[in-house]
């Protein structure tokens, strides 16, 4: 009988990035940024839409949850990856790699789902304005977004109550930097036909009809914006597109190649890439994009500053 059938497995073996000796303490430094970075990034936004009263509007109400889950899945999965970088492998529990794995994939469905409220605010905002106070209000906003971790957790706990209920034998290591979908299923010695085939309707159902929504909102958008008599009208409402267009591109385009294109169409050198572009790589780029593309944001930056400066001053001045 196979040795497999003789071990549970109750500990994983994350092997991470096989880095040279040479570049490790390099390679730390940088993921250590990245995580700085972005975290800081995200709270800016978060703080700069609460503090500023011209930005209290749907578009940056829904952004700071944006922001707000980028920051969940970059410490959800980070964390771990600068551990396996200086220790060159990383061992955790069965139930908190589940855990893990549980926390990245609600955030990942609420933010396709976040992304497609997002469209939709702005097909309203330029193809239905008169409507748009009516139909976006503060209780709708909040119903949404509810809505979008809500239907997030529940999808993802389905997908959780299934792999529990597979038999995981050993060997324990994972060649990967988290518990995701296909490392997991990997160590399973049970029959894993039906945890793929719900995976497959649940992508289905919380990627690809998200983005085919996407796809027919901005249709709807372009038509309108080519509409407009004058050219500076038409790059002025794009410009207010083209930041959600990219992030939509990059997220949805890495999360089709690691979830949607077969195992055996790429390396697991490449789809641990892939993986960090929308774990990592995205939620940094995410607020870039945001910020340096959008004036009213940087205008609130600019007012933030002065006026914590002048606050800084007149307590300076008290004191002395």
């Amino acid at each position: 009988m196979d040795q497999r059938n003789f071990t549970r497995i109750t500990t994983i073996h994350l092997l991470g990035f096989q880095i040279p000796q040479s570049i490790m303490f390099l390679v730390f430094c940088i993921f250590l940024m990245l995580y700085c970075v972005t975290i800081c990034g995200n709270l800016l936004i978060i703080t700069l839409v609460s503090y500023s009263k011209s930005l209290h509007s749907p578009m940056y109400f829904f952004l700071t949850q944006l922001s707000v889950a980028d920051i969940f899945l970059l410490t959800d999965i980070l964390p771990n990856l600068i551990s396996t970088v200086l220790v060159k492998r990383t061992i955790i529990s069965f139930s908190e790699c589940l855990a893990q794995f549980f926390f990245c994939c609600t955030v990942e469905t609420s933010e396709c789902l976040l992304l497609t409220v997002m469209s939709w605010d702005k097909y309203l905002a330029i193809c239905k304005p008169l409507h748009y106070t009516l139909k976006m209000n503060y209780q709708v906003c909040w119903m949404l977004v509810s809505l979008c971790w809500i239907l997030g957790i529940f999808a993802v706990s389905i997908h959780i109550l299934t792999i529990s209920k597979l038999q995981f034998c050993g060997p324990n290591i994972s060649d990967h930097f988290f518990c995701d979908f296909d490392p997991i299923l990997q160590l399973s010695c049970s029959d894993t036909t039906t945890s793929h085939l719900e995976v497959t309707v649940l992508g289905f159902i919380f990627v690809i009809l998200p983005f085919f929504t996407i796809f027919v909102s901005y249709s709807y958008i372009i038509v309108t914006i080519l509409k407009i008599p004058s050219i500076s009208g038409r790059q002025k409402v794009f410009s207010t597109c083209s930041s959600h267009l990219t992030v939509v591109s990059i997220y949805y385009g890495t999360l089709v190649c690691v979830y949607m294109v077969p195992s055996g169409g790429h390396t697991q050198t490449l789809n641990k890439l892939l993986s960090l572009m929308y774990t990592v790589v995205t939620p940094m780029i995410n607020q870039i994009i945001y910020s340096l593309r959008n004036k009213d944001l940087k205008k609130a930056g600019r007012k933030f500053i002065i006026d914590s400066l002048e606050d800084f001053s007149k307590v300076f001045r008290f004191q002395f």
